[in-house]
């Protein structure tokens, strides 16, 4: 059994590329920074926590947990919320290289995997009318960084260094596919 421990459409979305069957469920973690935590830190650790947690109540199963950061000069960027924060990140990420950590843990039981990636996303210069237009467009509120890359938000970036083009999306699958290897599935 292989269950997602995550409520997000878009991390469902990108593991049912594995085709493999699972299942999802809601993990029940406070994800508040700790003081002084990095935030690759804060990812390995979340990551850890989500699959913790789902592990506990599903013990004989695989779980797959997984969080992402952005960080604009070692400051944590998290989901906007809303329209008036979404702004105020992408304006503050105008022109400027944001590095984007995204953390894959499986688990069962006490046996835990984990991997995390490193992708830079370097912003075009943004006028406050074309971040307005982006953000009415596509609202995105629940992704950290406040865009959707595998949509229209795509328009916003120079260019993107990654080792994994699913890390941005919320969850590394080139590194998923090695823990889930590793963990005995045949992948593909």
């Amino acid at each position: 059994m292989l269950i997602l421990a995550s409520t997000s459409p878009y991390r469902r979305e990108l593991l049912q590329r594995l085709r493999l069957p699972f299942d999802c469920a809601r993990p029940e973690v406070e994800e508040t920074p700790l003081d002084g935590e990095s935030p690759g830190e804060l990812v390995r650790r979340l990551a850890h926590a989500k699959a913790g947690a789902v592990t506990a109540a599903h013990p004989g199963a695989w779980v797959i947990g997984s969080d992402q950061a952005a960080d604009l000069d070692g400051r944590i960027l998290g989901k906007p919320g809303g329209r008036g924060a979404a702004v105020a990140q992408l304006a503050a990420m105008s022109g400027r290289t944001v590095n984007f950590h995204t953390a894959v843990a499986l688990r069962r039981g006490q046996h835990a995997l984990a991997a995390v990636d490193l992708t830079r996303v370097r912003f075009r210069a943004l006028a406050a009318a074309e971040i307005e237009r982006y953000v009415d467009a596509e609202q995105p509120f629940d992704c950290a960084g406040s865009f959707k890359c595998e949509g229209l938000g795509i328009s916003l970036f120079e260019a993107i260094e990654s080792h994994d083009p699913t890390a941005l999306v919320g969850l590394p699958l080139i590194a998923l596919s090695g823990l889930l290897r590793e963990a005995g599935y045949a992948v593909p």
